[in-house]
Parts: structure tokens; sequence; C-alpha cells
């Protein structure tokens, strides 16, 4: 069993910044990769990036390639979610996730997930 806490998420102007964060515990943590996916009102959960276990590699959707960037820090049980030059299209809660394997980009591959984080970017 792993339990996700989402943190970071806020209200910002267009062209800002944010640094989300997935703190993970419980068994083994970083023997999961870690998905990104954000949900804005009415549409679909979107997957965002993803990173495998050791933090080696990385893969994007086209929305995120260029302006967000994830990391994790295993020894902190923690992914981050770099997210730079912010537009009003971003606004949405944004959940970390984990699977067993990396390279997954579908939520319903995904094992375990955090409760969101609300991400609101104004103009």
């Amino acid at each position: 069993q792993v339990q996700l806490v989402e943190s970071g998420g806020g209200s910002v102007q267009a062209g800002d910044s944010l640094r989300l964060s997935c703190a993970g515990s419980g068994r083994s943590f970083s023997t999961y990769a870690v998905g990104w996916f954000r949900q804005a009102p009415g549409k679909e959960r979107d997957f965002l990036s993803t990173i495998s276990r050791s933090g080696t590699r990385t893969y994007y959707a086209d929305s995120a390639k260029g302006r967000f960037t994830i990391s994790r820090d295993n020894a902190k049980n923690t992914v981050y979610l770099q997210m730079n030059s912010l537009k009003p299209e971003d606004t949405a809660v944004y959940y970390c996730a984990a699977a067993t394997s990396y390279g997954r980009v579908s939520d319903l591959e995904y094992d375990y997930w955090g409760q969101g984080t609300q991400v609101t970017v104004s103009s």
C-alpha cells in the first residue's frame, strides 16, 4: 500500500511558476513509477508526465513538454512537478499517482492516487 499526498498548488498569475510535490509513504515508494495528471472542470483527467523508479527516465505529454519538469528524490520519498510559464488553460486539479511499471500514460494503469491539489492561473 502506498499513500500519496500532493501539495504546492495555489492561485497564480499567467507566466508564473509553481512546483508541485507528491509525498509518498508506506512500503517501498521508490519501487513505483510516478505520474502526474490533471483534471479541469468538466473535462477528463489528462496525463502530463511520468518518471521511473530511479528517476533516470522521464516522459511528457505534448501539453507538458518544454514547460513542465518532473523529478524525484527517493531519499525524501517525494516526486516533483516544476511548472513554468503557466497559462490560464493550466487551471485544473493536479494529481500524482503510482504505478508498478514505468511508461504508463492511462490513469487506468495507476494503482494509487493522491487527493489532488488545485492550481488556478489567472490572466
